[in-house]
């Protein structure tokens, strides 16, 4: 007998969600680095431009699926055309990868927040000595090393914890209620950091660099840095919009749910780069190129950066408070995505689905946790287990799944089958046409050149991004 579906209460509920599985680690340290890389100003407006076509025409797609379907991403492909059953099951497979090494990192930001409440943050800003040491943390035995604290293991260990803990609570009494807890929260640090980062000394340089566009520095790179950013930042071609979208009610306004989703992802985008380039560019003496990416920007530059601030240990202490309710609200929607997968392919309801999930997020993230430690001589094509599994997720398998997602409404079922759906509970599809041409035509051609670079950079070293 199939399950009754869950649904959110309300919309607030489901662009709450949605926004907090879109708003994580990607928006605070991958954004602020590829601005200060590709020229500021003049890459904001590129992303800016991106959200509103490429991004939008995804995500309403996506949601629709769900919605229509009411079905989690396997379930759905296969309920649209039956030849693309197998896509399905490539996109429940991307948070299966994601989910452990994600979490992983999540342990680590517990780690510093709890540095910082505990009055040990001026260890952290160390120049990286700090960092490498507890990543790289080499117990007697796998034994110890899960039950010392100087190590990642138990951290990761309470973080997957608490997202379980969200999860298995359900849609509207679990992940609901944590994100309408939550992203307000975060909101409201994120501003308040970004508003004490403008009043530091030299400030002002990092904040006329980040806000005014210098056409005279846009490139082929700027608009394959901000496509890839905006593609990876939207929590699209995961699952994770489709399993929403299964949970949303009919008479929501979809267009309007997505609009709203855009909003927020995109504001806290930004702010997370007023929050670090300007603070970061005047602790340089005014060179944004220093700005590095993912763990070296947050484990080791902006804890020197803390330090050298005025209330820096108070600062830090909000800063990655906000970055810990970032990094739940999207490892939430990650597990969710796979339990939600389990429930409609089994019988088991959702507590023993979430708990066995959780063992297999356990099991499946020790070796990115100890991937740095006791088992850092293991690589696989050269690349320790947290990153191999990042690249294959995020540089392979979500572009190869957004690519089969357009053709699939472009050339096969149609984008009629997305309009109809965006029009329930609305009059009009107000950016149909837009959501037309881009699904067909351009979205391929922008997901090929995403898949192109992030294997020519990253496999075959033939430029950066």
């Amino acid at each position: 007998m199939k399950q009754e579906r869950s649904s959110f209460s309300s919309r607030l509920g489901f662009v709450l969600a949605a926004a907090g599985s879109a708003v994580g680690l990607g928006n605070l340290w991958r954004f602020p680095y590829l601005a200060a890389k590709y020229g500021g100003g003049i890459f904001l407006l590129v992303y800016l431009i991106l959200v509103v076509s490429f991004g939008f025409a995804l995500m309403i797609t996506e949601i629709a699926i769900g919605r229509k379907t009411r079905l989690s991403c396997i379930g759905a492909y296969k309920a649209l055309d039956r030849r693309f059953g197998f896509l399905g099951w490539i996109a429940a497979f991307v948070p299966v990868i994601i989910t452990p090494y994600y979490c992983v990192i999540g342990g680590w930001v517990m780690k510093y927040l709890f540095e910082f409440v505990s009055g040990g943050a001026m260890a952290t800003a160390d120049g990286g000595d700090y960092f490498n040491s507890f990543i790289g943390f080499d117990a007697d035995s796998i034994g110890s090393t899960m039950l010392d604290f100087s190590g990642p293991t138990p951290w990761f260990l309470i973080f997957v914890l608490l997202t379980a803990l969200v999860v298995i609570f359900g849609v509207e009494k679990g992940i609901e209620r944590a994100s309408r807890f939550m992203m307000p929260v975060l909101a409201v640090l994120a501003i308040l950091i970004a508003i004490y980062s403008l009043t530091i000394d030299g400030a002002m340089t990092g904040l006329k660099y980040y806000l005014m566009p210098d056409f005279s520095k846009f490139s082929a790179s700027t608009v394959l840095g901000a496509l890839g950013q905006m593609f990876y930042s939207m929590s699209l071609a995961m699952g994770i919009m489709i399993t929403y979208g299964s949970y949303m009610q009919r008479e929501n306004i979809l267009e309007h749910s997505v609009t709203q989703i855009e909003v927020f992802d995109t504001l806290f985008a930004f702010v997370a780069g007023l929050m670090i380039i300007p603070a970061v560019v005047a602790f340089n003496g005014g060179d944004p190129s220093q700005i590095n990416a993912g763990p070296g920007l947050m484990f080791v530059t902006l804890p020197m950066v803390f330090e050298s601030m005025a209330f820096g240990t108070v600062v830090g202490a909000v800063f990655f408070l906000l970055v810990l309710f970032a990094a739940l609200t999207s490892s939430i929607s990650l597990m969710e995505t796979i339990v939600s997968v389990v429930m409609d392919k089994t019988p088991l309801k959702r507590r023993p689905t979430t708990i066995l999930m959780t063992v297999v997020v356990l099991l499946v993230g020790i070796p990115s946790c100890l991937g740095y430690g006791p088992w850092a001589g293991i690589t696989i094509i050269g690349m320790q287990f947290l990153d191999f599994f990042d690249f294959l997720s995020n540089s392979v398998l979500m572009p190869i799944v957004a690519f089969l997602t357009c053709i699939l409404i472009g050339h096969v079922v149609g984008t009629k089958v997305i309009a109809d759906e965006v029009k329930q509970g609305a009059n009009a599809f107000h950016r149909e046409k837009l959501h037309r041409v881009m699904v067909r035509w351009i979205a391929p051609v922008l997901l090929m050149a995403i898949l192109l670079s992030e294997l020519a950079t990253k496999v075959f070293g033939l430029f950066t991004i």
